[in-house]
């Protein structure tokens, strides 16, 4: 991966985490606030809701520190080895953490007529999407084990 490449990855990065921390901050605080001028009869959202936001961030932090890891060692060129299966695990984890947490936000927004059902909906969708990301890694995951066997085999040979 060329220099560049990984300078312009860690740029996004720090900036996705401190927008992360931003909101845990700043915008958390300020939700709170808003959520306390719900009506009285969903003014039980208002604990669940802040910390379904909260625990969502902490998995993006966790999943940008995993990456952040892992492009260290691709630019350290030691990514083919068994080191790297810890992030990418982490990062699964983290995934479905995250979809978990975006599920019970459509399980408390379901009942009742806090929302409108199709808003439940997109929830949903986006918990499937959430899901699909860490299929995907695991994917990805399969093909970085089968780097890494490559690479014994051939350090093996040499």
């Amino acid at each position: 991966m060329r220099l560049w490449a990984v300078l312009a990855l860690r740029v996004v990065l720090a900036l996705l985490l401190g927008g992360s921390v931003f909101v845990q901050a700043v915008m958390v605080p300020l939700l709170a606030a808003d959520l306390g001028q719900l009506a009285p009869e969903h003014a039980w959202l208002k604990a669940p809701l802040i910390a379904v936001v909260v625990l969502g961030v902490v998995c993006c932090q966790v999943i940008l520190v995993c990456v952040w890891r892992l492009v260290t060692m691709v630019r350290r060129d030691t990514v083919f080895s068994p080191g790297a299966f810890r992030y990418v695990h982490v990062v699964i984890g983290a995934l479905v953490a995250a979809a978990a947490v975006v599920f019970a936000l459509a399980c408390l927004l379901a009942p009742g007529e806090a929302v409108a059902p199709g808003v439940v909906l997109l929830i949903c969708g986006v918990v499937l999407a959430v899901l699909g990301m860490a299929l995907i890694v695991l994917v990805l995951r399969v093909l970085l084990a089968q780097a890494v066997a490559l690479d014994a085999e051939l350090k093996d040979v040499i």
